[in-house]
C-alpha cells in the first residue's frame, strides 16, 4: 500500500514537471510579431561567426579557411552557401524579419543593398586585436577583422551615406556577441582555463570601448550579447573529454567551462550597469545567451529536438558527440544528419537553424520590455 502511494506521488511528481516544461516551452510562442512595434528602419551588427552573413565568405583570409564556405552550409534555407554558419537561418536573421525588415547584409558585399541596415560581423573574429592576442602567445589565423576593424568598417560606412544621430535613432545595434573566440582560441592552442579567465577583463573593456564607439555614431538601441555556456558545446565537450563524472553538471556540461562563460558573463553586466549610470538616456541591454541556451536544453524534448542527440553534432562524424577538429562539416565523407531540425548543434561549434529560432524568441520575449516599444 505504502509503496502504492509512493508511486502514485512520483507519477504527479513528473507529470507536473512535463506540464511545466511544456508551459515554459509554449509561452515564448505566444509574442510572435511584437518587435515590429519598436519600429525599426535599420538593423546593425557586430560579431562572429554567430551572426556572420557572409564577410568571412568574402575575405581572402578567412574565406579560405572557413569550412562555412562549403555545402551543407545553408542547406534548409538558402539551399545555398550564403557564409552563415549554420543549416539555415542565425539569430540576426530572425530578429530583422520579426522587426519586420529584409535579412542584413554583408558589409563585405559592395553591390549590396544597406537601406536596412547592415551586417559587420565577420567569424573567427575576436574582440582584442591580433596583437594584443599575439602579446598573450595566442595565434590568430583565421581573420584580422577584430572589433576594432568592423567599427572601422562601420565608420567609413556612417560617412558614405551621410549618415548622422538623427538619422540613427529608430536603429538597432548589436554589439556581439563578440569576445568568445579569445578563449576558444586560448584553450585550443594549450592554455589552461586559469589562464583564459585572467583575460576576461580587458576582452570586457574592449567590448565596452566598442560600445562607447557606438554610441558616438549616434546609436541610442544597443544590444550586448554575452557568451553560450560554452562546456554544453559538442567541440568543447570532446576536447575537455573526461571519464570524471563530477567534472559534468545535470546537462552533461564541462562545469569549469560554463563557470569561465558565467565569470565572463558577470564582468560584461556588471560593465554595462555601470555604463548605463554614465548615458541614462541610452538604452543598453545585456542579451543574455547563456540562459537563453540553458531554457533550450532543459525544454529541448518538449520543443521537439532528439534527446539522445542534444550535443551530437548533426553534421559531422566521430566520437559520442560525432565532432572531429580533423574532419569538420563541409569536409569531403563528412555526414548530415537525416533532419537537422531535431538537433541543437549543427556542426560542433554552431547551432542549427531550428535552435537559432527558439534562441532568438527567447531573446525577443527576454528584451522587449527593455527596449521601451510601444507594445
Amino acid at each position: 500500500m505504502a509503496l502504492t502511494i509512493r508511486v502514485l506521488i512520483l507519477l504527479i511528481i513528473m507529470s507536473f514537471v512535463v506540464v511545466q516544461q511544456k508551459g515554459d516551452a509554449q509561452k515564448h510562442q505566444k509574442t510572435e510579431g511584437l518587435l515590429m512595434n519598436c519600429r525599426f528602419d535599420k538593423i546593425y551588427q557586430l560579431g562572429n561567426s554567430l551572426s556572420d552573413t557572409g564577410n568571412c565568405l568574402r575575405e581572402s583570409l578567412c574565406g579560405s579557411h572557413s569550412s562555412c564556405r562549403r555545402f551543407p552550409y545553408g542547406m534548409n534555407f538558402f539551399h545555398k552557401v550564403t557564409g552563415r554558419c549554420s543549416d539555415g537561418m542565425l539569430m540576426i536573421d530572425f530578429i530583422a524579419r520579426e522587426s519586420g525588415l529584409p535579412f542584413l547584409n554583408p558589409f563585405k558585399d559592395r553591390n549590396a543593398d544597406f537601406s536596412h541596415g547592415a551586417n559587420f560581423a565577420v567569424a573567427g573574429a575576436t574582440a582584442l586585436s591580433v596583437e594584443s592576442l599575439a602579446e598573450k602567445n595566442i595565434a590568430m589565423s583565421f581573420t584580422n577583422s577584430t572589433l576594432s576593424v568592423q567599427l572601422h568598417w562601420m565608420s567609413s560606412h556612417f560617412k558614405s551615406i551621410g549618415s548622422s544621430e538623427e538619422k540613427l535613432k529608430n536603429s538597432l545595434f548589436l554589439v556581439g556577441e563578440i569576445g568568445g573566440n579569445e578563449f576558444n582560441y586560448g584553450l585550443s592552442q594549450g592554455k589552461s582555463i586559469k589562464e583564459v579567465r585572467k583575460m576576461v577583463p580587458e576582452v570586457v573593456q574592449t567590448i565596452i570601448h566598442g560600445v562607447k564607439r557606438v554610441i558616438d555614431f549616434g546609436a541610442t538601441r544597443i544590444i550586448i550579447p554575452g557568451n553560450f555556456p560554452i562546456g554544453c558545446v559538442a567541440s568543447m565537450l570532446t576536447e575537455f573529454k573526461t571519464n570524471k563524472i563530477t567534472a559534468y553538471d545535470e546537462y552533461h556540461c564541462v562545469k569549469d567551462l560554463n563557470s569561465l562563460a558565467r565569470f565572463f558573463n558577470h564582468h560584461l553586466q556588471q560593465a554595462i550597469v555601470e555604463m548605463k549610470k554614465k548615458y541614462p538616456n541610452i538604452i543598453l541591454i545585456y542579451g543574455d545567451y547563456y540562459n537563453a541556451y540553458l531554457w533550450l536544453l532543459r525544454n529541448a524534448v518538449s520543443l521537439g529536438f532528439d534527446k539522445n542527440s542534444l550535443q551530437k553534432a548533426c553534421c559531422g562524424i566521430g566520437g559520442i558527440y560525432n565532432y572531429n577538429t580533423n574532419r569538420t562539416c563541409g569536409a569531403p565523407g563528412v555526414p548530415v544528419c537525416v533532419d537537422p531540425s531535431t538537433h541543437i548543434s549543427w556542426d560542433g561549434i554552431h547551432l542549427t537553424q531550428k535552435a537559432y529560432k527558439l534562441l532568438a524568441r527567447w531573446l525577443i520575449d527576454d528584451m522587449l520590455p527593455q527596449l521601451n516599444c510601444h507594445v
